[in-house]
């Protein structure tokens, strides 16, 4: 007396004949090629044998496969990868048994900006024809589930992304659910390598805090190189990682580190998704601090070239005459990239700050490549500029003339800087591309990850943008912003490696600091 659309049904109590039957049909999930369906025995302890009823059509052919499984056995937990993946290490899960349904849970996957790919791998023997394998996607707080169809054995990449954030108060996790064959065996392969970005912005840190120390001991700056390969060592950084992991094993310290509210340890983390972290940290500082050295020989052509392009286009400029911390545009500039950050996104106004930044430099490197011209045209006359300089700037306090060798420590210490900032914005990228895709349904990006970062960043920048190493000797909390990109270099590692949202945040202090050195 059951509606015989239905295809599948549990028989009460049966022996030879189903007299009292249950519809199961509601509960089977239609997918390509295939019905699924998934019964926990528990929910039906009346249940005799379970009746797939088929029709009899002439030519047919179909299979049926059924098994028993504990839930925890096939349930994998598969942290997500990073924004930058490149593949110097990887995560490899085999799923070996013969099953024919797996949920990988995908952990830490819960932001807009997240975008990567997971690549599947079926090898299968003894198979003869061809078989098909479904990879559902399932976001549990929105209605964005994709399907994916393979035919195996294959290589198969997914792409995984989010259209809405994981809200607040929601504790469930996205889920792979992978519909399989008992024939083949699968691998589901995910990329380590987005902890790069954190130890490249470590090694540079430290040459940051190099040119800082070199310029309140010696009165110059150092080039960026010179002090790149005399600063970025491993052993300042790693030891203090390994040995906060190490306590972190005595409860003292733990309850300690929790009263704190310090987050768990990325080496932890690492460590717990089977990586070698000594031996990995290692490896990935050495490819950091040489990612750092060509960024920065990049970024410091880029701007010899910039400056070659202006004084092609404008006139020669002059190096300035009168050193002033704020020109009566900054405090302007200012409020309209704050209000721009506020009104639309702080990625926005994080990149309109960098280009800003960027255009000072070129402009600054464009008047001290017109200033060198003129000195090899005419070296007596710039002999006497030079002394004219230097006896106004020993005779004026208030008004302090740029010389040339002030410009060169200048450029080298904005050199350094604008690597931080290009990292900061590489950072800021996915709130940037998620922002400009959306930007026809709404102006305002909400919730903003960079805003508050935005905020911070755009006064201290424009502040640096207008500072020359020459006004900041004397400071005297020159030397306590010196000392302070090495616990920072340390603290990107610890935080940051597993976590780049948190980079920034390590960043903006040693240069916050900088700029304050312009007041104190």
């Amino acid at each position: 007396m059951l509606d015989t659309n239905s295809w599948i049904f549990g028989c009460i109590n049966s022996t030879s004949m189903c007299q009292q039957g249950v519809d199961l049909s509601w509960k089977a999930e239609l997918l390509p090629t295939i019905k699924s369906l998934t019964l926990r025995l528990q929910d039906y302890p009346s249940l005799s044998h379970l009746v797939v009823y088929v029709p009899s059509i002439h030519g047919s052919k179909f299979v049926v496969d059924c098994e028993f499984f504990k839930k925890e056995t096939r349930s994998i937990q598969l942290p997500v990868t990073h924004l930058f993946s490149f593949g110097l290490s990887s995560r490899k899960v085999i799923l070996n048994t013969s099953g024919l349904f797996y949920n990988i849970e995908l952990l830490n996957f819960g932001q807009i900006y997240q975008a990567f790919k997971i690549n599947v791998v079926s090898k299968c023997s003894g198979v003869k024809e061809e078989i098909t394998s479904i990879y559902k996607l399932h976001i549990p707080w929105s209605y964005e589930d994709s399907l994916t169809i393979a035919q195996v054995p294959s290589s198969t990449e997914i792409s995984l992304k989010l259209h809405i954030a994981q809200p607040e108060n929601d504790s469930s996790v996205a889920l792979l659910k992978m519909y399989t064959s008992s024939d083949c065996q699968y691998e589901v392969v995910r990329f380590h390598g987005g902890a790069l970005p954190a130890y490249v912005i470590s090694s540079i840190l430290l040459a940051y805090g190099g040119q800082l120390y070199s310029l309140f001991s010696t009165g110059h700056c150092l080039e960026y190189a010179t002090v790149l390969d005399k600063e970025a060592k491993p052993y300042k950084v790693d030891p203090f990682v390994i040995m906060i992991k190490f306590l972190l094993g005595y409860k003292w310290f733990k309850e300690l580190w929790d009263v704190l509210l310090l987050p768990e340890l990325d080496a932890i983390v690492l460590t717990s998704q089977s990586m070698c972290f000594p031996l990995v940290s290692l490896i990935l500082f050495l490819f950091g601090t040489c990612t750092a050295y060509w960024g920065g020989l990049l970024s410091s052509t880029s701007v010899k070239l910039l400056s070659s392009l202006w004084l092609a286009l404008k006139r020669p400029s002059e190096l300035p005459k009168d050193i002033k911390t704020i020109s009566p545009d900054l405090p302007f500039l200012t409020v309209v990239l704050i209000i721009v950050s506020w009104a639309t996104c702080g990625a926005f106004a994080i990149l309109l700050t960098y280009l800003y930044y960027v255009f000072k430099i070129v402009h600054l490197q464009a008047s001290l490549t017109t200033f060198k011209n003129s000195q090899t045209v005419n070296p007596k006359h710039s002999r006497r500029s030079e002394k004219k300089s230097n006896h106004h700037k020993d005779s004026t306090a208030h008004h302090l003339r740029l010389s040339a060798s002030d410009a060169e420590d200048s450029l080298r210490m904005h050199s350094t800087v604008i690597n931080l900032l290009t990292w900061i914005v590489l950072l800021s990228m996915p709130s940037l591309i998620y922002w400009l895709k959306n930007l026809r349904y709404y102006f305002k990006l909400n919730p903003d990850p960079c805003k508050p970062l935005a905020f911070i960043l755009i006064p201290t920048m424009a502040i640096l943008g207008n500072t020359y190493t020459v006004s900041i000797k004397s400071s005297k909390l020159l030397k306590t912003t010196s000392q302070f990109p090495l616990p920072l270099a340390v603290g990107v590692i610890a935080f940051g490696s597993a976590h780049l949202y948190r980079v920034p945040c390590f960043v903006f202090i040693p240069l916050l600091l900088h700029a304050l050195c312009n007041f104190m």
